[in-house]
């Protein structure tokens, strides 16, 4: 064995290949084919979009876990612990698990070469299959698209459902400079007469076009199905050859407002797969209070209110401040909004930032602990371009300014703290 470690295997595989990312299925498809030729007979469903993945998978593997299915998931980024992106019916796998799934494929490589992210998603699939000779078998597969959806190692997998998450501007230097392309880039998870759905009405036309091409059984939000809201609960329907209601839905336990459209969508892919696994009503509305996802406008309630939002696109930066202006509102929040952000030097720092100027004169500012980092001066510069105004104070470490922040602020201030998964997980890992 190479490493016993699982610290090992994971510092050795970040530098086993040349580039970090590289688009691209030929080489992990030819390495899966090597491990396991035979097709995972089950019911797939790959989410891809720029922002809502990991909150509709949520949803789905909740309401899947709350009608009685063997559910395995494969989600990335991680924010504490590597063995969060591969579950089974909820529950990370452990490390000897992954051990020997990343042992087997070093052997199977031969001299192919894997980036840290197909490693992993080797191993997630690897573990799946292995699931499937147990005495419990998994009965449906939920994989998260790391960046893209056409040349992101899960792509190896034919889904049977495809589902679209909204479309915006993200990665553009892999995956184009505006959303139309971005979009083209992200259909490529769809698959010929198969089915697909695209969650945001508003989704850029070449999604739609690319599940067209592919002769998709296609449903797309705000035509084939939507959602009503009224006080406390919504309602979801889905029109075309099977015209179905659900009432009396409650909201999902996941805050923001967005949630209810992620919501939606899962409902529709359960709905699209029903022959194959029938999902009760009842399973999803205990789908939709169950479902957890850290780091996705999660509330920490300790010396202070603390938010913590991976928002690190203009999108999402715009959401968390629709969000955040309707908790203050549903709060009766009567202190300041105090952030402290940190995000990769390779993102719109002015696009995530903007949005959030009406809600926050007090900022925070570190560097993240990795090395695509985004320097404390370029960050400063932003805000004082943004708004002149600001107050800007920063620190060595996220954590430093964490607890600095957690000192002056007062008892009736919430602590908002977003930019990053990096900036999330370290402040998240103070506050448990």
């Amino acid at each position: 064995m190479r490493f016993s470690s699982l610290s090992d295997w994971l510092n050795w595989q970040e530098s086993l290949h040349p580039n970090e990312i590289d688009l691209g299925l030929e080489r992990v498809k030819s390495v899966w084919d090597s491990i396991q030729p035979n097709e995972l007979n089950l019911p797939v469903i790959t989410v891809a979009g720029t922002n809502g993945k990991g909150s509709t998978i949520a949803f789905l593997q909740s309401m899947y876990l709350a009608a009685g299915y063997q559910v395995g998931t494969y989600t990335s980024p991680h924010l504490y612990r590597y063995n969060e992106r591969i579950c089974i019916n909820g529950i990370e796998v452990d490390d000897e698990q992954l051990i020997q799934a990343f042992e087997l494929i070093d052997k199977s490589r031969a001299e192919t070469s894997l980036t840290y992210f197909e490693f992993g998603t080797l191993a997630a699939l690897l573990i799946f299959a292995m699931k499937m000779q147990s005495d419990n078998p998994l009965d449906v597969i939920l994989l998260e698209v790391g960046l893209g959806g056409r040349l992101d190692a899960v792509n190896i997998i034919d889904a049977d459902l495809a589902l679209i998450t909204s479309i915006d501007l993200d990665h553009q230097n892999w995956l184009g400079d505006n959303r139309e392309k971005i979009g083209k880039e992200k259909a490529g998870v769809f698959r010929p007469n198969k089915i697909a759905i695209i969650s945001d009405p508003n989704s850029p036309s070449s999604v739609e076009e690319h599940a067209k091409a592919c002769h998709s059984e296609c449903y797309l939000a705000g035509r084939e199905f939507g959602y009503n809201q009224s006080a406390g609960q919504w309602s979801w329907y889905c029109h075309g050859r099977n015209e179905t209601t659900k009432t009396a839905l409650p909201r999902p336990m996941l805050s923001g407002e967005q949630q209810v459209q992620n919501a939606s969508a899962a409902v529709m892919a359960t709905e699209a797969l029903r022959n194959r696994l029938p999902v009760s009503q009842q399973a999803i509305r205990e789908g939709l209070l169950n479902a957890k996802l850290a780091g996705r406008f999660e509330i920490r309630h300790n010396k202070r209110t603390t938010i913590l939002d991976v928002a690190h696109n203009p999108a999402a930066g715009q959401l968390l401040a629709r969000t955040l202006t309707e908790y203050a509102s549903g709060n009766s929040h009567r202190g300041q909004f105090r952030c402290l952000f940190s995000i990769l030097a390779d993102k719109d720092i002015s696009g995530v930032l903007e949005p959030m100027m009406p809600l926050c004169q007090s900022w925070f500012l570190a560097p993240l602990a990795h090395p695509r980092s985004a320097s404390v001066s370029s960050m400063e510069k932003a805000l004082s371009k943004l708004n002149p105004a600001n107050q800007v104070e920063h620190y060595d470490s996220v954590a430093a300014a964490y607890r600095q922040l957690v000192a002056s602020s007062d008892p009736g201030d919430t602590i908002v703290v977003f930019g990053s998964f990096y900036t999330v997980a370290e402040v998240g890992a103070m506050t448990v």
